[in-house]
């Protein structure tokens, strides 16, 4: 599957979209080519709406509610993270480096809010036995999915076709630690997708035989320098566009009436300072 693009009898070509000056109804996408080669052919939107139509008319599970996935969607990555800091959480559960790229980049209303369900991929060569089936075709309905790869993998861990399937089992959305490819598969789907460092639109880091799924449902480690960060199962997720941050299942009752406070103080403050009174003032006043 490969969305709108579509392949010409050539040497490895460029991409891209054209500019946004294009409205939705006529988007295109040019497959530009190396000179004495086949001309850039420009692609009709077809193939384009007629994935978007199909996507739209996807039945999709529903989890049970979920009191606490309810709480937070009134509620910022920034807010989440500000009672985590309150409750002397390690960096606030941000996830250093995670931003999302679909349905857009860093861009729009987009949430995600759900339990972690967690995928492991380890080198080849680990001896752990290699996962019996697809991660993907085990995604309870509601669940954010967090796959987690060695660092510094130069290949892609995730693609459209996990999406498709995600989608269509419910899940809410997927944040990879890692590189993903398909792009324009994840927008057509209006999927949401967060990833690390940037896409990388290969075969894949397993078609090449670099990695393998060792568990799912475990606890995996965010793979960065930066952060000493662990996402369990059942975990809460939220991305919106400031970016991820993990909600400790055991703390989300105690930081959902936090971020009520916090976020009825900064209302207050800034109709304050848009008056005219200072950040410090507007902090002793209203601030706890």
């Amino acid at each position: 599957m490969r969305g709108v693009v579509s392949y010409l009898p050539v040497k490895p070509a460029l991409l891209y979209r054209q500019p946004s000056t294009l409205s939705s109804s006529s988007l295109r996408f040019v497959v530009k080519t190396p000179p004495n080669q086949l001309q850039p052919r420009l692609l009709t939107p077809t193939l384009f709406n007629q994935q978007r139509s199909l996507y739209s008319k996807m039945a999709t599970p529903t989890a049970p509610e979920d009191p606490i996935v309810k709480a937070l969607q009134e509620f910022t990555t920034c807010d989440v993270s500000d009672a985590l800091i309150k409750l002397k959480y390690r960096n606030g559960g941000f996830l250093s480096g995670l931003t999302m790229w679909s349905p857009q980049r860093q861009d729009g209303d987009t949430k995600i809010v759900g339990p972690a369900y967690t995928v492991q991929y380890v080198p080849l060569d680990d001896p752990r036995p290699k996962h019996p089936s697809h991660y993907i075709d085990s995604v309870p309905a509601g669940a954010v999915i967090f796959v987690s790869c060695p660092p510094k993998t130069p290949n892609a861990v995730y693609g459209g076709l996990m999406s498709t399937r995600a989608k269509a089992s419910g899940a809410v959305g997927s944040v990879i630690d890692g590189r993903f490819r398909d792009l324009q598969e994840q927008r057509g789907l209006g999927f949401p997708v967060f990833i690390l460092g940037s896409l990388f639109c290969d075969r894949g880091a397993i078609a090449n035989s670099l990695l393998k799924v060792a568990a799912v449902n475990v606890p995996v480690k965010l793979q960065t320098d930066e952060q000493d960060m662990t996402i369990r199962p059942g975990d809460y997720l939220i991305g919106d566009v400031n970016g991820a941050v993990v909600l400790p299942k055991e703390l989300a009752e105690q930081a959902i009436p936090l971020m009520k406070k916090q976020v009825e103080a900064d209302e207050k403050m800034a109709v304050e300072i848009a008056k005219g009174m200072s950040f410090s003032e507007a902090s002793k006043m209203f601030r706890l």
